[in-house]
């Protein structure tokens, strides 16, 4: 999602234009020091650009904000990152809208509004970049597996548990072993109740694979469920992996912000 442009505009180097990422934030202050980490590490991947954190809920600054900041700052555009890991509400509605009440707000930057870091709705296709952060994160959790739970935070959107079940089947394929996706939240079934299955399947020595960018109470939720069911290791999150940051700034190069001549 582009802002408005016109037939004399050009296109700015990606490279150029200032990165906001957008988180959805909590109360927990793990998480705002996981979307810390990942601004740090995306800005050492890509020396010279300015790269931000922005919140969607609890913690600040908010995204409207962020912008207006930058565009004070002189910047001709910018481009927005979505931390998700699923395009369910918050990536298809609430971030078009926040882009949107910025403008009604006075922001003139043209603000290019990049796909989720997980897999798209219109294109659901699970990079290999996320695959691999979610194994180095399994494999430093020591685990020794027959079987992984990919622990996700939920949704109620089918379409986009549908993502969720695309990623763990890329998992699964990529380790070998079967890979059923589990849920803190919102929809079956339970991280434990994915690890029992796989455990009446056969499965002796069951992992857990974290879909999260940053820990949080729907992570420590999952991870407790996972527990109880037996679970032999828990991966951390994905924020800080350098493949995360690697996959934001390929998110970056797929989209063109375009700026008055």
């Amino acid at each position: 999602m582009t802002g408005s442009t016109r037939p004399a505009d050009r296109a700015v180097p990606v490279e150029a234009a200032p990165i906001v990422l957008v988180a959805h934030g909590s109360r927990d202050p793990r998480a705002a020091a996981a979307t810390r980490a990942l601004v740090r590490a995306v800005a050492a991947a890509r020396p010279g650009v300015d790269v931000r954190a922005a919140y969607l809920d609890h913690a600040g600054p908010r995204p409207g904000a962020v912008l207006a900041d930058l565009q004070a700052a002189g910047y001709p555009a910018a481009t927005v990152v979505p931390l998700l890991l699923t395009e369910a509400f918050h990536g298809r509605v609430d971030l078009p809208e926040v882009v949107r009440a910025a403008r009604r707000d006075g922001l003139r930057m043209p603000v290019a509004l990049t796909d989720v870091i997980g897999p798209p709705l219109a294109a659901p296709t699970v990079d290999p970049l996320l695959v691999a952060g979610l194994r180095r994160r399994l494999a430093a959790s020591g685990a020794d597996c027959d079987a992984v739970v990919l622990a996700a935070a939920g949704t109620r959107s089918a379409s986009a548990r549908q993502t969720v079940a695309l990623a763990a089947a890329a998992l699964g394929a990529d380790l070998g072993l079967p890979c059923l996706a589990g849920y803190a939240s919102a929809a079956p079934p339970t991280a434990g109740e994915a690890v029992r299955t796989l455990q009446e399947s056969g499965a002796r020595r069951v992992g857990l694979a974290g879909y999260f960018l940053a820990p949080g109470l729907l992570y420590d939720t999952a991870v407790a469920s996972a527990r109880q069911a037996g679970v032999v290791a828990v991966a951390a999150p994905l924020a800080g992996a350098s493949e995360i940051a690697r996959l934001v700034l390929r998110r970056v190069d797929q989209v063109a912000v375009a700026v008055p001549v």
